[in-house]
């Protein structure tokens, strides 16, 4: 069977600077993929390739989803096939209500959403995605938001980074959810999520260095952790 999501030799430069290098990567239909990696490895940045952001598409090598080439698609089109991108530091809507934002291309209930990442619909549904909402409340709404999507491939980039975000069971509840829908590629430095994945990719230097079994995965991590990526430590 054929990947939902299969990423061949992709390399990727932002202005100058070559940021992923020779990326091969596939998630399979219902699977929980870790990619793990310090910061400054390239994580966000395969992320926002992979969805087509703009500033992230002169791109060479192969991306399919669903088993169409997507390299030359722009972001809403790949939204349209069912990829959906929790980012690392959620958008402001300013002067739109959460109730409208929920309704942006949502297909589920927008209450059942704001419950399952431990909002209370009746405290949120008509308030405004804007300044008053803490950064644990923006990327809990977000997080419904991509819910409401049913996507075939959310990918999470960093979802419990920052204060007041979601918890681990909070998050592992999230993820739960979104496996009954599709797919999950997780982007992280969190071990004990990292643990409850079925395949793990280790990121260093732009580079994919590790695969495989996510306590192997982990274990190279650990073994060769630099706080800041340096593009060598875990490659040696």
């Amino acid at each position: 069977m054929s990947a939902l999501l299969d990423v061949t030799q992709l390399s990727l430069d932002v202005g100058a600077r070559r940021v992923l290098t020779a990326v091969s990567l596939t998630v399979d239909a219902g699977e929980l993929h870790v990619l793990l990696g310090a910061n400054g490895a390239g994580k966000s940045s395969l992320a926002y390739a992979i969805m087509g952001c703009a500033g992230y598409r002169s791109v060479t090598g192969r991306m399919r989803f669903a088993g169409e080439d997507i390299v030359q698609l722009p972001l809403h089109e790949r939204a349209r096939l069912g990829l959906a991108l929790a980012w690392q530091e959620p958008a402001r809507f300013e002067g739109l209500s959460v109730a409208d934002y929920l309704a942006l291309g949502g297909r589920a209930d927008a209450a059942d959403c704001l419950r399952q990442v431990g909002l209370v619909p009746d405290d949120y549904l008509a308030r405004p995605l804007d300044r008053t909402l803490s950064g644990g409340e923006r990327k809990r709404i977000e997080l419904a938001g991509v819910l409401a999507l049913q996507p075939r491939l959310a990918i999470l980039d960093e979802p419990t980074a920052g204060i007041d975000f979601l918890s681990e069971d909070e998050i592992t509840r999230v993820i739960h959810a979104l496996r009954q829908q599709g797919a999950v590629l997780l982007i992280t430095h969190q071990e004990a999520l990292a643990a409850r994945a079925d395949r793990a990719s280790q990121l260093c230097g732009g580079r994919i260095v590790y695969q495989g079994a996510p306590a192997a995965v982990i274990a190279n991590y650990k073994a060769r952790r630099c706080r800041r990526c340096d593009g060598e430590t875990c490659r040696a």
